[in-house]
């Protein structure tokens, strides 16, 4: 007769295991993302200038 194993031990430490990974992802998102109260402020000013054109020729005539 085959020896019956349920393996509730290592399946049990698996779900654990990735229970830990996946709240070390979300803790690490949020912290190189700036936290939960993160508020990204943006100020461009940009101003240029348009160069002088040179006056048109004038038609002979």
């Amino acid at each position: 007769m085959a020896e019956e194993t349920s393996g509730g031990g290592n399946s049990g430490l698996a779900f654990i295991v990735g229970g830990l990974v996946v709240l070390v992802a979300v803790l690490a998102f949020f912290m190189f993302n700036g936290g939960f109260s993160h508020k990204k402020q943006v100020d461009v000013n940009i101003s240029a200038s348009a160069p002088k054109l040179p006056d048109a020729p004038k038609p002979a005539g």
